[in-house]
């Protein structure tokens, strides 16, 4: 299954015997039974080993195998770039697909409704968790798609996700208040769920009484309890207890409609309340916000802050090319005058062609990148702020005062990380680039 960039450097790893991938049981507890299943274990388990251990080689935070017809290929997503990667046969994808479920706690024979669980694994004296999520296509047929976390990473870590110092305080600020929601927001996949984990980190556990009641794929962080949900209690309920348990900051899962945002911000004015929601930037969210309440003063009264977020590659730091940049260049996007040097990804390879010799970088697989930093837009309910969305005001509107009140752009920030050598302009550019659907 080796594809693209790195090449060279993963045939010596397979040359080398790698050591595969180990299934350590599923996150629901649910027991995989191999030996009643033992001729789907004899076709299916090492291959899917082969396919997760290949991701994880290659730093792939998502792994997707697609059917199509007789065959089905795979798709790795790397520092938030897909890559193609080889092919499968039906017999063989199917095989994978039903082991992994079973793995994962799944009903391998259900293949008409969406199933989501979980695998506990270890690679290279690591602790990961797979993330599986199968989703019917037609036919039978299923796609899979695997989300794999090292647990011995901290990638929610703010320093580490490039959270600005300035926007660290202001949550510590609202969250000393004891109430108000505080939301984080972008499109699935795009790593809100980590920012929110993030901004949960910028608030000092030892001050606060912390609590999450995240349900699915909660990540350990240091001195926050976790709350369990009793059986037959809803969210509202388990809410609720938590908040007579003496928690001053609730972590709960994403809000997707009304119900729960409701019953969100009805719990506000006793406890802070961290989450996340789908949605493109800040102003789309709270209009989402004031679509599922159904009042604007109802956001205004409880929303304390929201954050947006997007999430650049990291050039190499081994293989980064400084150049100096056209000085009009520099003032057209804003960076100081003084700026004399940038960088960008290394343009050997362009300038030397297909070059047998020369040696691809080990660090990054040759692509240029390694991992991600976020640029972040944080809009904060001023008095001003408040007023305004009382009003239930048009999103031109909640951007004019937001300029206004001098809150730093998601592309201002792009370009500070890009002057800082953090990113290259290209990257800026691509993760900006309109969608073409």
């Amino acid at each position: 299954m080796i594809f693209g960039f790195g090449k060279k450097k993963y045939e010596e790893e397979e040359d080398e015997e790698v050591q595969l991938v180990t299934f350590q049981g599923a996150l629901n507890g649910k027991e995989a039974n191999l030996a009643a299943n033992a001729k789907l274990a004899s076709v299916g388990l090492d291959p899917a080993k082969e396919l997760v251990t290949d991701g994880l080689l290659r730093r792939a935070e998502m792994i997707r195998i697609d059917p199509k017809g007789e065959r089905a290929s795979i798709t790795y997503l790397i520092d938030g770039v897909a890559y193609r990667g080889g092919r499968l046969g039906k017999q063989n994808a199917v095989a994978i697909t039903k082991i992994l479920k079973l793995l994962s706690g799944l009903d391998v024979k259900e293949r008409s409704k969406p199933q989501s669980g979980g695998i506990k694994a270890g690679f290279e004296e690591q602790s990961y968790e797979l993330l599986v999520d199968s989703r019917p296509v037609g036919g039978g047929a299923e796609r899979v798609i695997i989300r794999a976390t090292n647990l011995q990473e901290s990638p929610e870590v703010p320093e580490d996700l490039g959270i600005p110092a300035e926007m660290k305080s202001k949550i510590r600020e609202i969250v000393s208040n004891h109430q108000g929601v505080i939301l984080v927001c972008g499109p699935a996949g795009s790593g809100v769920s980590t920012t929110a984990y993030g901004v949960l980190r910028c608030i000092d556990a030892y001050l606060f009484s912390i609590y999450t009641m995240i349900q699915k794929g909660s990540r350990a962080v240091p001195n926050v309890s976790k709350f369990e949900l009793e059986p037959d209690e809803d969210f509202s309920l388990t809410l609720t207890r938590c908040i007579r348990s003496e928690a001053q900051v609730v972590f709960v899962d994403p809000i997707r409609e009304s119900t729960m945002a409701k019953t969100v911000f009805s719990a506000q004015e006793h406890v802070t309340i961290i989450s996340e929601i789908a949605a493109e930037d800040t102003i789309t969210g709270i209009a989402q916000l004031i679509q599922w309440l159904g009042d604007p003063k109802l956001v205004s009264n409880g929303l304390r802050g929201i954050v947006s977020q997007k999430l650049l590659r990291r050039l190499c730091t081994e293989c980064r090319e400084a150049y100096r940049p056209n000085p009009k260049l520099v003032a057209k996007i804003g960076l100081p005058e003084d700026t004399d040097v940038l960088y960008r990804k290394s343009r050997r390879s362009e300038i030397e062609g297909r070059d047998e010799e020369r040696e691809p970088c080990e660090r990054c697989g040759d692509t240029g990148y390694r991992g991600r930093v976020g640029m972040f837009e944080f809009l904060e309910m001023s008095d001003s702020m408040r007023r305004l969305i009382a009003t239930g005001p048009k999103p031109a509107k909640i951007k004019a005062q937001a300029r206004k009140e001098n809150m730093l752009t998601l592309q201002q920030a792009g370009v500070q990380l890009v002057g800082k050598g953090i990113t290259s302009l290209e990257e800026l550019q691509r993760v900006f680039k309109p969608s073409s659907s």
